[in-house]
């Protein structure tokens, strides 16, 4: 079954035609505002210093893999339920511990 008609083509993203064509919807060029002024909590300044040193523990990636393919990796679900639980409280700016 189609929908709609494969006649009109749309841009795959939208967000990134209307910048290239220069501007706003109604086709006037985007300005910066001077006055504009961005705030960043300390958790999202944390994740972006993680996540910008690019290191991992690549043994551990290792020994987790092997582990995968050996069948021996266990799971234990009441930590991931714990930390669910403890991430959850972190996000409703409620600490119980």
């Amino acid at each position: 079954m189609k929908i709609g008609s494969l006649d009109k083509q749309l841009p795959i993203n939208p967000v990134a035609a209307e910048r290239k064509s220069g501007g706003a919807a109604a086709g006037t060029p985007a300005t910066a505002d001077s006055s504009a002024k961005v705030a960043i909590s300390p958790e999202a300044s944390a994740l972006a210093a993680a996540a910008g040193d690019g290191s991992f523990d690549a043994a551990k990636v290792a020994r987790v893999s092997q582990a995968i393919k050996d069948g021996s990796y266990q799971v234990n679900p009441e930590a991931i339920a714990d930390k669910l639980i403890a991430n959850a409280q972190e996000l409703l700016g409620r600490t119980y511990r």
